[in-house]
């Protein structure tokens, strides 16, 4: 495993470059618990970097994300280019970035709070703990479309290649050896060949890992057990296009896009981001919710083998959440401040002893 030590600082646009501000907190405080020497190199992209250099991904942010270990990415969009029809857009640049780093597998962990419960519109999410391994580059997104000639007809093709499918599943696989060990591909095989050609491909992979629970369901079953016992999943897996579905239907288990960070990997390079947009609206007012970015954070660590730093991370956020430490959007009666946040979770990483207010519980202290 290569080790972790350059990393590309991408803030983005909107609420970016607050949430990353607390995540980089978090990986400090990491740094300093730990001994360890992180460098940081920031770069533009997204609509600022449109604003001052005319490309969503400039020459030199493309050069510094090559060059690092692993790319801290915070949110891309402006109203300024809302417009689908603009030639040049925030969001060309994260999909360049995407394909020039190779990440093939986009990996989204989903998890219920308890003291949560309350704001996800699923009943029965208490337990959900699971993870969506999405196939990234690959499938119907991918592959040959158009139309006729008379514009009678439209096609999109669905198509992989056997090794396409082989390196996402030894990911997942792998995943699930360190989590529950149960894993679940999600397919329509029963309808298409190319499902069936992952069936095939993923039940020989899976006779390598023993020791996992290996099961399937269609993708219209699997859609209707996210929401009827989301708590039944371990690992996901699954190809791009229901990958994509799944993941923002499972997105609101958690009861909001703050608490929901991803990863995306690939045979080189790896990149990690808070699934949130850039929320313009909140931009420059300290209310965004930075535990989707700090989280990303961690599953940055978690990827580089760097278990009981990602765990700190981890635990910092259970505890905020177990003690109402959340901004508004979770909890407008308590109503913390992103940088609030981001102090606080610093402080539990490194162990100090820390006094927050909580509107609901009083003054406590946290060892």
């Amino acid at each position: 495993m290569k080790k972790l030590q350059n990393i590309a600082v991408l803030a983005g646009d909107g609420i970016g470059p607050e949430v990353m501000a607390q995540a980089i907190k978090a990986l400090k405080a990491i740094e300093e618990k730990y001994k360890h020497n992180f460098h940081f190199k920031e770069a533009l992209m997204g609509g600022i970097a449109i604003d001052k250099t005319g490309e969503p991904l400039p020459a030199e942010t493309l050069k510094i994300a090559l060059e690092s270990d692993a790319v801290l990415l915070g949110a891309i969009g402006t109203p300024k280019y809302a417009d689908p029809t603009m030639k040049v857009r925030p969001e060309q640049g994260l999909l360049g970035l995407r394909k020039a780093l190779g990440l093939f597998a986009n990996i989204r962990p989903v998890k219920a709070y308890d003291k949560l419960i309350g704001l996800s519109p699923i009943k029965n999410v208490a337990g959900a703990d699971f993870v969506i391994y999405r196939e990234l580059t690959g499938g119907i997104y991918f592959g040959e479309s158009g139309r006729n000639e008379d514009d009678t007809m439209g096609y999109d093709i669905m198509s992989y290649e056997r090794h396409e499918v082989e390196r996402i599943a030894h990911a997942a696989f792998k995943s699930a050896m360190n989590r529950r060990s149960e894993l679940c591909l999600v397919d329509k095989a029963n309808v298409l060949e190319v499902s069936r050609f992952w069936r095939e491909t993923v039940d020989r992979i899976a006779k390598e890992y023993p020791s996992v629970n290996y099961t399937q369901l269609y993708i219209d079953n699997a859609a209707m057990q996210i929401i009827l016992n989301p708590a039944r999943f371990d690992v996901v897996l699954t190809a791009n296009l229901f990958g994509d579905i799944l993941s923002d239907e499972a997105s609101v288990i958690s009861g909001s896009l703050g608490l929901l960070p991803s990863s995306s990997i690939g045979e080189k390079h790896c990149l990690f981001e808070p699934v949130h947009g850039s929320y313009p609206e909140g931009a420059g007012k300290d209310i965004a919710n930075p535990t989707a970015m700090i989280l990303s954070a961690a599953m940055m660590l978690e990827h580089f083998d760097m278990v009981k730093e990602a765990r700190d991370i981890y635990d910092a956020v259970d505890l905020c959440m177990e003690k109402s430490i959340m901004t508004e959007d979770l909890n407008p009666e308590v109503s913390y401040s992103c940088s609030q946040m981001g102090d606080v979770i610093e402080s539990l990483i490194l162990g100090e002893d820390i006094k927050v207010k909580s509107v609901k519980e009083g003054s406590y202290s946290i060892i």
